[in-house]
């Protein structure tokens, strides 16, 4: 396995924990379109993953909870999970 810089693996991990600990406000996870997450982690990393359209975190970040998981940030976290040997939920 390649070295990974720290900067750029929190920025991964951080998507990827992002993307594990999803969840929707739709009945049935399977079948939802839109996923958010608790915004727990670095800010700096948040922004940095929104710069990249991976999240939005809304009109102002600092009084929101969650981030919205975009279509991009979905398939990042996927490629992300393959590259860490991760398995996801379903």
């Amino acid at each position: 396995m390649e070295r990974t810089e720290a900067k750029q693996a929190m920025q991964e991990l951080t998507m990827a924990l992002l993307y594990l600990s999803r969840f929707t406000e739709e009945r049935r996870f399977s079948g939802a379109a839109e996923f958010y997450a608790w915004k727990g982690y670095d800010f700096g990393v948040l922004n940095s993953l929104e710069d990249k359209d991976y999240i939005r975190q809304g009109s102002r970040p600092s009084r929101t909870k969650r981030v919205y998981l975009t279509d991009a940030g979905q398939e990042y976290a996927r490629t992300l999970l393959e590259k860490y040997g991760i398995s996801d939920w379903l």
